[in-house]
């Protein structure tokens, strides 16, 4: 998965199209490619930086208001939009597959399967963490995210572009897990294990 981390992204709209649509007024989108979304055309697949009304009665740099930085060129108008990134969370957070943007860190999947791989692993201590790590590695997406170094600094949505794929790969990772944890830990021998980690031995088919 790619990581779009707003602090360093600019975002760059068509101006003409930009002033086009501020001027009727109307709510509307920007995604994360600079596309102009109008709100009857909203998709589930689509990571806004924008997803409001602007105002048409101040300049254009002004008219996000004052969470957004804006440059304008002729034909262009460029847009930084880390300073919105609370708005940005609970606008984008229906569409996302998980959410990394509290201290407790991903506590469940969107995805009914994944959720059913997470739910089941974490009793052979696989959390999602870990989860989270294999699917950024391995997977296609986006992670729409703030993050910085010094001091380190993270917070994140992730979109999985293909949930089949995702399953197939976290599938086979917990299930590596597992194996190996019964393999290296006496407390998950097979003959140790209680009726809930024997079922999860089932839904992993070992």
């Amino acid at each position: 998965m790619k990581k779009f981390n707003l602090f360093n992204e600019v975002i760059v709209v068509n101006k003409s199209d930009l002033q086009n649509i501020i001027a009727k007024g109307e709510e509307f989108g920007i995604d994360i490619n600079g596309n102009i979304i109008n709100n009857s055309s909203y998709s589930q697949k689509d990571i806004y930086i924008f997803k409001s009304c602007a105002d048409a009665d101040v300049e254009l740099v002004k008219s996000f208001g004052n969470k957004y930085q804006l440059v304008e060129d002729a034909q262009r108008v460029l847009i930084k939009a880390a300073g919105n990134w609370q708005a940005l969370i609970e606008i984008n957070t229906p569409n996302a597959s998980y959410d990394d943007t509290s201290a407790d860190g991903v506590g469940e999947f969107e995805d009914k399967g994944l959720e059913e791989i997470g739910w089941n692993a974490v009793d052979f201590n696989v959390y999602y963490r870990s989860l989270v790590e294999v699917l950024e590695q391995k997977c296609e997406g986006t992670v729409l995210c703030i993050e910085q170094d010094e001091p380190y600094q993270f917070s994140g949505l992730g979109f999985i572009a293909d949930y089949k794929v995702a399953y197939d790969v976290l599938f086979k990772y917990a299930q590596e897990r597992i194996i190996d944890a019964m393999k290296n830990n006496e407390d998950y021998k097979r003959e140790t294990l209680n009726s809930d980690e024997l079922k999860v031995l089932e839904f992993f088919k070992l």
